[in-house]
């Protein structure tokens, strides 16, 4: 009996960890698919204030893949959404700038200089639409040759990223880098 104890074990658990799924949603329909976590024993406080702010300055060197920087404001606006906490309780704000600058503009942009569609730029117009902040380092604007003016509906520029960093902190949000 002893030695079955393992094999059966083996099998519950990849029974139960493989009958999960992760799923989007319910504040960004297309992006950010997370697990749901069942018997937690550090709560999500439900009425708390979540006010985040993410440092994206990295981008994936081949042009047609996903920032997953960028998504992981979608993650985190559906991660606890589904655990509860109202939309108007989470504030989430990205900073834009140094290669990440380039996932930003528009598709017809990315289309002139890289020859393909934005991977990005349904998801950050998504984002935008939730009431998501893109703040966009005004220094890397100008030295990588990104204006404004190509960047999705609804970015905001600023001076600097740092700048906008500090700020955003200053106003209570809480830094995340990866």
């Amino acid at each position: 009996m002893i030695k079955s104890l393992p094999v059966f074990l083996t099998f519950f658990l990849t029974f139960f960890l493989f009958s999960q799924e992760k799923k989007m949603g319910p504040i960004i329909k297309d992006y950010g698919k997370v697990w749901s976590i069942k018997n937690l024993d550090y709560q999500v406080k439900l009425d708390s204030e979540f006010k985040v702010v993410f440092d994206i300055m990295n981008s994936p060197k081949d042009v047609n893949q996903r920032n997953a920087s960028i998504e992981t404001a979608a993650r985190f606006l559906n991660m606890h959404g589904q655990s509860g906490v109202s939309k108007e309780n989470m504030k989430v704000a990205l900073v834009v700038h140094n290669k990440a600058s380039k996932d930003i503009i528009t598709n017809e942009a990315y289309k002139a200089r890289y020859g393909t569609d934005n991977p990005n730029a349904e998801m950050v117009q998504q984002l935008i639409e939730a009431g998501v902040e893109f703040v966009f380092c005004g220094q890397s604007s100008l030295s990588r040759n990104f204006p404004i003016e190509e960047t999705v509906p609804g970015v905001q520029l600023s001076l600097s990223a740092m700048t906008a960093l500090i700020q955003l902190q200053n106003d209570g949000y809480r830094l995340i880098k990866f």
